[in-house]
């Protein structure tokens, strides 16, 4: 139950930017809607009554329930593009750097589960306009973990000869771990993210002289 609560406290912490306070509950209120019952099944009725609102109320806020999943998308994937921009920003060797694009990326799926599981799985419900600006962001994300993995394979540092390719393979290992963590499972999400930074090393064939050096 511990585990439960901080998995709570750390999603209601994600929407901290939100305001007004009721736009902030109601956006908290979506996503454990949409992660429990999918973005079609979920009415503005089930959302505006997880927030203690009347659903006329949800309106002054949020147009739609569309609108809804749009707000939570920007914020979660805006995220994601900050994670992966302060590990290709930093200093060190690619390995360094790769090392703490994944174990970041992997740790804040698990921390944040719940958001996650809705920002990456319904994405296709998004209008085409908002959608075109989502998967904008995906690939400017995208584009910053690739010329990780290209750094390493022009230094020598990985054995990669898809690199495309191999960047795929990461960030789906990454995005993945929303639909199987558990705050009440046996692995926290800073041990998650250790786990996947050892596994994808391996993936890219880093030099065991750097992949054994540390980042902080």
């Amino acid at each position: 139950m511990a585990a439960a609560a901080r998995q709570a406290a750390e999603e209601h912490e994600e929407w901290a930017g939100v305001t007004p306070d009721a736009a902030r509950r109601l956006v908290a209120a979506a996503v454990q809607a949409f992660a429990e019952r999918g973005y079609h099944a979920t009415t503005t009725r089930d959302i505006a009554g997880r927030a203690g609102m009347s659903p006329a109320a949800l309106y002054i806020h949020y147009r739609t329930k569309e609108e809804l999943l749009y707000r939570i998308s920007g914020i979660g994937h805006e995220k994601a593009l900050r994670i992966m921009g302060a590990a290709a920003g930093a200093g060190g060797s690619a390995t360094e750097r790769l090392r703490d694009a994944v174990r970041t990326f992997a740790r804040w799926h698990a921390e944040h589960h719940t958001t996650a599981r809705v920002i990456q799985y319904d994405l296709q419900a998004l209008s085409p306009g908002h959608y075109t600006e989502i998967t904008g962001l995906r690939r400017r994300t995208d584009r910053l973990l690739r010329q990780i993995i290209q750094d390493g394979a022009d230094s020598g540092e990985f054995r990669v000869d898809d690199v495309p390719g191999t960047t795929l393979a990461v960030l789906s290992l990454c995005v993945d771990v929303a639909r199987w963590f558990s705050a009440d499972g046996p692995r926290t999400p800073d041990e998650v993210g250790t786990l996947y930074a050892g596994l994808v090393l391996r993936m890219v064939g880093a030099r065991p002289a750097t992949a054994t050096g540390s980042s902080g």
